[in-house]
């Protein structure tokens, strides 16, 4: 027990981050991830960073850094994920714009969502897996401790940045979703010159299928296009959680 005294409180600091960040990672967060695999991994990761990585705390001190761990947690564990909030907010706008929000499910990772959302989110993380990109988390990751040392960590600076990460993800949002709702729109302006053209119709009995015939034309003619644009924000999640510790370092 004397030889595993010196390393119990680097295994449980390392724990709290290692806990969040892995919770919130893409895929390894998932609800639908089994809990004692998660749980395993997380552990397994502390142990095998315990020894390597030196935390100088004292006692009365502990209190301020489990609080910046768990912000350093999260705000990492979220920016690796916003681009997926960033695709399941993209369906959403879509499936309401197609009508088709009422048809609803339960999403375990994100509540209430839409088929549509659904399948926003499945390929997106088709396309990260297909990538790899899950093995360049867990490199940040393991390397956070060695660029922002436990309990190192500079919070004030890191305000600003999260508030402009959640802007950014409601732009990416909008760009996935741009294509079928201005078609929906377009499709709008043209029933209503019909219904113009011929009040008799019965333009909200034509409508409804219409829109959802355009809606899943435009997308299936845009999944190459929504392939490449979904990986070019993944290839950047590495470089932009390196930026955070960069200025969550000072």
């Amino acid at each position: 027990m004397d030889i595993f005294t010196p390393y119990i409180y680097n295994f449980l600091f390392i724990l709290l981050r290692a806990g969040i960040v892995v919770s919130l990672l893409p895929f390894f967060g998932s609800r639908n991830f089994p809990v004692q695999f998660k749980i395993g991994f997380i552990v397994a990761i502390a142990l095998i960073l315990t020894p390597v990585v030196e935390l100088n705390v004292s006692k009365t001190g502990i209190p301020f850094v489990v609080m910046r761990e768990a912000i350093i947690g999260i705000i990492l564990g979220l920016t690796a994920r916003f681009i997926f909030l960033a695709v399941e907010m993209a369906g959403q706008v879509i499936s309401n714009a197609m009508g088709l929000s009422i048809a609803a499910i339960f999403d375990p990772d994100f509540g209430e969502s839409t088929q549509i959302a659904r399948f926003y989110g499945m390929a997106a993380m088709l396309i990260f897996l297909s990538m790899d990109a899950h093995h360049d988390l867990i490199y940040v990751f393991v390397k956070s401790y060695e660029w922002l040392p436990g309990g190192q960590i500079s919070v004030k600076d890191l305000i600003p940045e999260v508030i402009s990460v959640s802007g950014e993800m409601f732009l990416i949002a909008l760009k996935i979703s741009a294509p079928v709702v201005i078609a929906m729109l377009i499709s709008h302006l043209l029933l209503g010159f019909i219904y113009k053209a011929a009040p008799q119709m019965n333009i909200f009995f034509i409508g409804y299928p219409v829109y959802i015939f355009v809606g899943f034309v435009v997308i299936l003619m845009g999944i190459p296009v929504l392939t490449q644009v979904i990986g070019g924000y993944m290839n950047g999640i590495k470089d932009e959680m390196v930026r955070i510790i960069a200025i969550a370092r000072g």
